[in-house]
């Protein structure tokens, strides 16, 4: 094992099993019965680099700027994709390549309205009850953040389990992934902007 590299670190149990207990049972949690969690794997230093980032791959929105973007403006674009099990994901991220730490100041001013106008949009799709955001940066350096509709009603869905029942939820038809595409950007547009 690499040096720990500080005593966080140090203090985790390496190669054991923790327990779902905790999960076990809780109204968001959608796995029941004999759960096992993979044992805690060391840590990897230097961690390997993200795409976009030196001696990573690619920069995936950099090399194709225009795969998936349903709708954009002079900053920023937002992607839906297909092959979901929630009734809408989409990624929202600037047309330039910046990181959350080198967001230029006008641009950061900008965020909040827009995460409220993509939620907006997305909540005008009927199967949707609540729009949840989040940022995972680990895949990519090109700041991104998500955006995942959870089904109207579905209760179980709640929380952060919701992207764990987006990958077993079967995929929403593409016919009616392509009519909540157009609702969406249609809606976007009606703030600024262009639909694509």
């Amino acid at each position: 094992m690499t040096e720990l590299p500080s005593e966080y670190h140090r203090n985790l149990p390496y190669g054991e099993r923790l327990s779902a207990a905790e999960f076990l049972g809780h109204p968001f949690f959608p796995f029941e019965g004999d759960v096992q969690v993979v044992p805690l794997a060391d840590p990897e230093l230097p961690e390997p680099p993200r795409a976009g980032e030196p001696g990573g791959k690619p920069c995936y929105t950099c090399t194709e700027p225009d795969r998936s973007v349903i709708w954009r403006d002079d900053q920023w674009q937002l992607k839906a994709f297909e092959e979901h099990g929630l009734p809408f994901v989409a990624i929202l991220e600037p047309r330039e390549h910046y990181r959350l730490d080198n967001l230029p100041p006008e641009l950061t001013a900008t965020l909040g309205g827009l995460i409220q106008r993509v939620s907006g949009a997305i909540r005008r799709i009927d199967a949707v009850g609540r729009t949840h955001f989040n940022r995972w940066g680990d895949g990519s350096e090109h700041f991104h953040l998500w955006f995942m509709a959870r089904p109207l009603g579905q209760m179980q869905l709640r929380g952060a389990m919701i992207a764990l029942w987006d990958d077993m939820l079967p995929n929403v038809p593409s016919e009616r992934h392509q009519e909540y595409v157009r609702l969406v950007a249609a809606a976007l547009v009606e703030g600024g902007g262009e639909a694509v």
